[in-house]
């Protein structure tokens, strides 16, 4: 059965630029250019929560592991830790000098890592609120930074066209992937943490093995047969069991993935203009997306769920994506 549209939210007053869901479901997390961040029941009939305190864009927004907090950050060069609760309460921290593209939490919730036009990636603690360390080696703004499961590794994507891996711990530059025709827009780890997926300017999704840095996946983009989107993908995210990568597109699709037989299963058409950012649930039953068109869609993944905790087992044990399947 094809994904379904489940839920429809509107709310916000400009383009929406991020989404995520709380670990148990009931909450999505949504910031936008207007400015604020939404905070959306998933129980029918509950009122949001609209939280004001970004004097500017907000780019990204994540929920911590534990649900307790959300983590935001904006074009007013900031990153505001939220209590997701009717108050609204937010600290504020501050060390970047140009606006903050992108925050993410390590798997422990102990560590933030941003993303900045300051060409910087910096790491923090949580609940010292304290700036630790900057990544910079980039020569252009930073598009997106995450922390790999294991919290070891941090991948950054960015307008240079590369994509860098670094050591948390020595905080050195292990590898530079430079494959891309144009910007990164986004990239993360798969849940194994054997490698990485970039979306990029250039209509690509490329994976990479990080163990042995090599090419492993890379959906086309535009103007060839086997084209995947005909246009920038902005955001990716990967379903937990890792067998499948959604992605959203100025194209204004989402495009479904499935990474072991390196194919293309779904083409979702919801939002009117460019789908600008999209996530799994931590469960992967859901997935929601956000658009220019300032909606936030939840749908229902439909697929893969008989199958799923053999997957979770097997790559438990150590498998990863299959790197012979090339599109």
């Amino acid at each position: 059965e094809d994904p379904s549209l489940e839920r429809h939210f509107k709310g916000h007053r400009d383009a929406v630029t991020s989404v995520d869901f709380s670990l148990n479901k009931k909450q999505l997390a949504s910031g936008s250019m207007d400015s604020c961040l939404m905070i959306w029941s998933m129980k029918p009939q509950m009122r949001a929560y609209r939280f004001v305190g970004h004097k500017d864009a907000v780019m990204c927004v994540q929920f911590s592991p534990s649900g307790h907090l959300v983590a935001s950050c904006s074009r007013d060069k900031t990153v505001r830790l939220w209590i997701p609760s009717l108050k609204g309460e937010s600290t504020v921290f501050k060390a970047h000098t140009g606006t903050v593209r992108s925050v993410h939490f390590s798997s422990d919730g102990q560590s933030l890592v941003t993303a900045s036009d300051d060409k910087t990636v910096k790491v923090w603690t949580v609940h010292r609120q304290k700036f630790l360390f900057s990544l910079s080696q980039h020569i252009n703004w930073v598009r997106c930074a995450r922390f790999s499961p294991d919290g070891r590794l941090i991948v950054s994507s960015s307008d240079d066209k590369t994509v860098k891996l670094w050591d948390k711990t020595s905080r050195e530059c292990i590898h530079s992937f430079c494959e891309h025709g144009g910007f990164v827009n986004y990239v993360d780890f798969h849940p194994s943490g054997t490698c990485i997926a970039a979306a990029g300017t250039d209509s690509t999704v490329k994976l990479w093995d990080v163990r042995m840095n090599r090419l492993l996946q890379h959906y086309q983009g535009k103007l060839t047969p086997f084209s995947v989107h005909g246009s920038v993908v902005n955001s990716l995210s990967f379903h937990p069991s890792g067998n499948y990568l959604v992605t959203a597109s100025n194209d204004s699709t989402l495009k479904i993935l499935d990474l072991l037989e390196g194919r293309l299963l779904y083409t979702l058409h919801g939002h009117q203009g460019p789908a600008t950012c999209v996530a799994f649930s931590r469960s992967g039953d859901l997935f929601a997306s956000g658009g220019s068109d300032e909606q936030v869609m939840v749908w229902k993944t439909n697929f893969d769920t008989a199958d799923y905790g053999d997957a979770l087992k097997t790559q438990k044990s150590g498998s990863s994506v299959d790197g012979s399947h090339h599109t």
